[in-house]
C-alpha cells in the first residue's frame, strides 16, 4: 500500500463491525508490561475497516473513573501473549509512560497521525510494503 492508499483507522466502538470470537475482544483486560508490571486497561481497539484487522490498542491509565486518566496507543505489534484477563506486551512500563499521549478529541485517526506511534515503539507500519501482521500466543 503506498502513502496515498492509507486506510483510515476508526475505533470498534466507532463502526457497526464486530470481532468474529468473542474471545478476541480484550477490551477491559489489564494491560502488563515485559517484567509483568501494570501499564493499564485496554479501553478501545483502533481497527483498519479494508483489512478488517485491529491495528492499535488504546490504553488507559491512572486517573480515578475515567478523570485525569492517561491514554496512549500501542500497536497490536508490541502484543507477545492473551490470556482471560491480560495483555502482555514487550515494552517496558517506563517506555510506554513517557510515549505519546493520545487526545480522542484531537485526533484526525489517520494512519499518517499514527508515524509517531509505530516510530517510537520501533515497530514497522501496517501500510508499508512488507508488513505482516503479527502473531501471539494465548495462555
Amino acid at each position: 500500500m503506498n502513502e496515498q492508499q492509507q486506510p483510515t483507522l476508526e475505533r470498534l466502538e466507532d463502526t457497526d463491525l464486530t470481532l468474529a470470537d468473542l474471545a478476541d475482544d480484550i477490551r477491559g483486560r489489564t494491560v502488563v508490561d515485559s517484567s509483568g508490571e501494570e501499564i493499564g486497561k485496554v479501553d478501545s481497539l483502533f481497527i483498519d475497516r479494508d483489512e478488517r484487522r485491529v491495528r492499535l490498542l488504546q490504553i488507559s491509565s491512572g486517573g480515578i473513573l475515567g478523570i485525569g486518566d492517561s491514554k496512549k496507543l500501542i500497536p497490536v505489534d508490541a502484543v507477545t501473549a492473551v490470556d482471560d484477563d491480560k495483555v502482555h506486551i514487550d515494552q517496558h512500563h517506563e517506555h510506554v509512560a513517557k510515549g505519546p499521549v493520545y487526545d480522542p478529541d484531537l485526533a484526525r485517526e489517520e494512519p499518517q497521525d499514527f508515524v509517531d506511534v509505530y516510530s517510537y515503539y520501533g515497530a514497522t507500519p501496517f501500510w508499508t510494503p512488507g508488513y505482516m501482521y503479527p502473531r501471539y500466543h494465548r495462555h
